[in-house]
């Protein structure tokens, strides 16, 4: 089995265009606590909006979906699960809640870890959950002609536990030593759990969760704000290219974390600009702003086609039916088109259309 020593990434030099992004990340991190104090009502909505799209964007990224009013009921808790799909969604929710609220007092340690899966599996039929795999798994894919292709194959079950452990002892010390940047160590330490791959069921979302853990834990928590599990599923295939190039060699100690590094932190630094600009609309359009002018200004500012959904996400201190009345008021005046009807009705600027 390889070695686990984090300590090692001291050694190894990094390009501008991650030097780049750690700075910027470290940029808007400060900008970020400063509008945690200001933007409070926002912030409120903000949160709950996060937690039904990381719900439902880590769940989608692993083929488990359900529909957008049950996915928010379950969220919510105001609905049980029907089938293994919504049980799958109840366990993520309920460890996605634990996380947000509780990481401070949640260590990287593999009984935490475990007790995590445990728990993303509580409401489903499978006996595995908080036990590491007992049986050999494979990352494979389909071939057009039928055929399946191993694409790459983690640690057998035996080196496991060992090999959890070793990642968790080695991440904490090079952490408290503060010999790596945690920007850096992070994905590393992703990167690694994905390539142990310790399940028999849910390594993914795992993996995505813990992100979540040592982000917050390093005082990164745009998160809670805005959906990381999100951006990596409107970019999934960027997510498996990324993690494709690192399986080489992983084995033999001699594999580049750069590209999952990169994509991660990319990812990281996107969700903090979202953060940035849904805070700063409101400032944009003044303090003493009306439901009209928070719309007007979203909308002024936005290329291409957009729904009613897309503007409460955006505007986070309104409500359904106050955007519903600027969006009107916006097609009387001008500024918007509206196409469509019913559940298929969205909006686009006038300005759009050539004259």
């Amino acid at each position: 089995m390889r070695n686990f020593d984090y300590s090692k990434l001291v050694t190894r030099t990094w390009d501008n265009e991650i030097l780049l992004y750690v700075a910027k990340i470290h940029e808007y991190k400060g900008k970020q606590e400063l509008y945690i104090r200001q933007k409070p009502v926002e912030l409120n909505r903000l949160v709950q909006i996060a937690k039904v799209q990381s719900t439902e964007a880590s769940n989608r990224i692993e083929g488990i979906v359900t529909t957008n009013s049950r996915l928010k009921q379950l969220v919510e808790d105001k609905t049980t699960p029907q089938n293994r799909e919504e049980s799958e969604i109840l366990g993520y929710r309920n460890v996605l809640n634990l996380v947000h609220e509780n990481y401070s007092m949640i260590p990287v340690r593999p009984n935490y870890i475990l007790q995590m899966h445990r728990d993303l599996l509580k409401y489903t039929s499978l006996s595995y959950g908080g036990q590491f795999k007992t049986t050999p798994n494979e990352i494979d894919a389909m071939l057009p002609n039928g055929e399946r292709q191993v694409l790459f194959r983690p640690l057998e079950p035996y080196e496991t536990p060992d090999a959890i452990a070793m990642i968790c002892e080695s991440y904490q010390r090079t952490l408290e030593k503060e010999q790596v940047d945690p920007l850096i160590l992070i994905p590393c330490f992703i990167l690694d759990f994905l390539c142990i791959y310790p399940f028999n069921d849910g390594n993914g979302r795992m993996s995505r969760l813990l992100t979540l853990l040592l982000l917050y834990r390093s005082g990164y928590v745009v998160g809670q704000y805005i959906s990381i599990e999100k951006a990596i599923a409107d970019t999934k295939d960027a997510y498996y290219e990324a993690l494709a190039l690192e399986d080489f060699r992983w084995h033999e100690e001699e594999n580049d974390p750069k590209p999952f590094i990169k994509y991660m932190l990319g990812i990281i630094l996107s969700c903090y600009r979202e953060f940035e600009e849904r805070i700063t609309m409101v400032n944009r359009a003044g303090a003493k702003s009306t439901a009209y002018d928070l719309v007007k200004e979203y909308a002024v500012n936005k290329i291409g086609t957009f729904t009613k959904q897309e503007v409460l996400i955006s505007c986070p201190s309104l409500g359904s039916s106050s955007v519903e009345a600027a969006l009107k008021k916006l097609v009387v005046d001008g500024t918007l088109a509206k196409m469509g009807a019913g559940r298929k009705t969205h909006y686009v600027r006038s300005d759009a259309f050539e004259r």
